[in-house]
């Protein structure tokens, strides 16, 4: 078998969609679990739908999930181009090709010609009126008119379509790595547009073309391509070629399991469907990226791995050479993937605590920045190893680490009320006078400080760390005590004890 040979082939129209993240993921993971090539085509022949940026875009989201190709338009290779806008040329001999040996055809219908037989055939209850071998003999195209009367449209540079001309009564049958057996019946498709008016291929036309001149080997997308392959089945055969092995992936189902994964669904309910966030310069709207959010590229991958493909194990969390060398075509599942964010956000805890505080650190130091605090990368490398296990997004560091560079504004009134005991203020301000004399503040030695303290005055832990918690940080959650209080430093520290002891007894007075 040729080596193989797989295409990751989006239209830069918006944003690379996470399901098609999904996609370009499953045919990088092939490639290398096989020694094979990855390849990017950008499919921009749709050129009123072409959105500015868009193809940077892509580009840029595959680097950050390490999923890059091997052949592309930044990459070149010896396939190119790689956009079909630069491949003209070349889809204009294959049409006529197709034109040559009968299988394709002229169109001369005017949209408005086209609008007024679609009025007629709805007028006459047929509410689906399509081109096909049924309707084309009444229509204008080189089938239906003499020679003469086509060779004096063309001379007349009349604008005119090329059209696929199918046959009715054929079963086309193919066979599908994820659904197997698939058939379709000829007279179901229509004679789909091949090159359009402006000179420029359609996705059909032009996707055929450029797998097989290529070489791809495998065909790898989403499921909702599925019925366009009969179709496409039809054109290999009309050029003579062998048709590439297809697996049509299932969809990303919205959170509540019903419906394909829309933008809008992750608006609403507040996460990215986006590996980037994306400033749509149309609509002048902004989406959420997972990047922005807070996740690592790494945890994206894994999880986008597991929508739709099964292991066969119950192992779960998965670097990508892990996923190389597990993946399988035949794992992949029929059903649709309910798309669940909150698992998400679990894979990506995983990686943040498996991650080395010093790799992590400056992503968070990163995160402090944007939150206008300035800290050096040796204090967000403590803050990284003290909140890693208790933060599932980047900016959790910030959000629940504010206290590491900044004074407590607000404070947990529960335990205050519970634990503070006026009467034991003389107590307290001898246990902030005992740790203002340490020379070595470190967790170890302000543990001793403190527990030498609570054995004088006959008090246990229950009494004492809950207000030294919320005196420095304003709440009873969150990392070791002593270790809280070593990185926010000895003269902040003691400084929030007197200070929340003043805040503690207004609180218990009120």
């Amino acid at each position: 078998m040729n080596p193989v040979r797989v295409r990751f082939a989006p239209s830069p129209t918006g944003p690379l969609h996470i399901g098609g993240l999904r996609t370009a993921l499953y045919n990088y993971l092939l490639a290398r679990r096989t020694g094979g090539t990855f390849i990017l085509r950008i499919e921009d022949t749709d050129q009123k739908r072409y959105v500015e940026g868009a193809e940077d875009y892509i580009m840029e989201a595959l680097e950050w999930c390490g999923i890059s190709p091997d052949e592309s338009p930044r990459k070149g290779g010896n396939y190119g181009p790689y956009r079909q806008s630069e491949r003209r040329d070349i889809y204009a001999r294959y049409v006529k090709e197709l034109l040559d040996n009968g299988s394709a055809y002229l169109a001369f219908d005017t949209e408005e010609e086209l609008t007024e037989r679609r009025e007629q055939e709805k007028a006459a209850g047929n509410h689906n009126f399509r081109y096909d071998a049924s309707t084309r003999d009444s229509m204008r195209n080189s089938l239906s008119l003499s020679e003469g009367e086509t060779k004096a449209l063309l001379e007349a540079k009349t604008p005119h379509v090329v059209r696929f001309r199918i046959d009715p009564g054929e079963t086309v049958s193919f066979t599908d790595t994820v659904r197997e057996e698939v058939s379709f019946q000829s007279n179901e498709l229509g004679d789909q547009v091949l090159m359009k008016a402006d000179g420029l291929p359609t996705y059909h036309l032009a996707n055929i073309v450029d797998d097989h001149l290529m070489e791809i080997t495998h065909v790898i997308r989403g499921e909702e391509w599925l019925p366009s392959t009969a179709l496409h089945v039809l054109l290999y055969r009309a050029f003579g070629w062998e048709a590439p092995v297809f697996a049509h992936l299932p969809l990303l189902l919205n959170p509540n399991g019903k419906g394909k994964l829309s933008k809008r669904k992750g608006a609403d309910l507040g996460f990215p469907v986006f590996p980037l966030e994306w400033n749509d310069p149309v609509k002048e709207e902004t989406f959420a990226g997972f990047r922005e959010d807070g996740y690592l590229p790494e945890a994206v991958v894994n999880f986008l791995s597991l929508l739709g493909w099964n292991p066969g194990t119950e192992q779960e969390v998965f670097s990508l050479e892990e996923l190389t060398q597990a993946f399988s075509l035949d794992r992949i599942t029929k059903s649709g993937a309910r798309f669940d964010i909150e698992k998400g956000k679990w894979f990506n805890q995983q990686y943040l605590i498996a991650t080395d505080d010093a790799v992590l650190a400056p992503l968070v130091l990163e995160q402090f920045a944007a939150a206008g605090h300035t800290i050096d990368l040796p204090k967000a490398t403590t803050i990284t190893g003290l909140l890693k296990e208790r933060v599932h997004l980047l900016p959790e560091f910030v959000s629940n680490g504010s206290y590491f560079v900044g004074p407590v504004t607000e404070y947990e009134e529960k335990p205050i009320r519970k634990k503070w005991k006026p009467d034991n203020r003389a107590a307290f301000n001898e246990m902030a006078d005992d740790l203002t004399a340490l020379s070595d503040w470190s967790a170890a030695t302000i543990k001793e400080t403190v527990v030498a303290f609570m054995g004088r005055h006959e008090l246990g832990f229950g009494a004492v760390l809950p207000i030294i918690r919320v005196a420095v940080s304003g709440s009873v959650q969150g990392p070791d005590a002593f270790e809280i209080l070593e990185a926010v430093g000895r003269e902040e520290s003691v400084t929030r004890l007197r200070k929340g002891y003043d805040a503690f007894d207004a609180i218990k007075a009120a």
